[in-house]
């Protein structure tokens, strides 16, 4: 007699109880997916931020071991050297400057101004390799009986995913236009 009592209490799920699992479920895991691809959004972010810095203070370097070009004032012109891609404005760092030999062995004694001409041209196909679509800017002051100041400021856009209003999804638009700058005493 309490076979048949035992069978009349055990029951399974409802039809509501699993749909009620199922969209709290969907809910959950619609949050995850988004925050995912905020997590990857920031990375990128980041990424091309680390980069600017890095490909600054490359510069920064360069222009310290050619002190004797921009310790002078090689750019002190009021609106500085502009370097668009890997077009430079300035007719001296713009010129062809090669400071190695074919051999690769024993580089040539080059002048200060061919030196970096050779560095600035170097550095604007890696800032472009890297982060195409940058700009930047290098402008030093030479103040009297005061050491040579220059500022490199580097400028890119973002991109982004965004979802409009209508609800139309665009790739690629460029949303963010950061500006990285540095502050050199070569």
């Amino acid at each position: 007699m309490s076979a048949p009592r035992v069978l009349r209490h055990t029951r399974g799920f409802s039809l509501v109880e699993v749909l009620v699992t199922i969209i709290v479920l969907g809910v959950g895991l619609l949050g995850i997916a988004k925050m995912q691809a905020l997590a990857l959004s920031s990375t990128g972010v980041a990424s091309a931020r680390s980069l600017a810095a890095i490909e600054a203070a490359s510069l920064a370097a360069s222009m310290h071991a050619d002190r004797a070009y921009w310790a002078q004032g090689g750019v002190a012109a009021a609106p500085g050297v502009t370097v668009v891609g890997t077009v430079i404005s300035d007719a001296t760092l713009a010129a062809p400057a090669d400071c190695t030999t074919a051999a690769g062995v024993n580089p040539p004694a080059c002048a200060p101004q061919v030196l970096a001409a050779y560095d600035v041209q170097r550095w604007a196909a890696s800032l472009q390799s890297l982060l195409p679509g940058a700009a930047s800017t290098i402008v030093c002051t030479n103040v009297v009986n005061a050491p040579v100041d220059c500022t490199i400021q580097i400028q890119w856009g973002e991109n982004a995913v965004a979802m409009m209003k209508q609800g139309n999804v665009t790739a690629g638009a460029t949303f963010n236009v950061p500006t990285y700058t540095l502050y050199v005493e070569p």
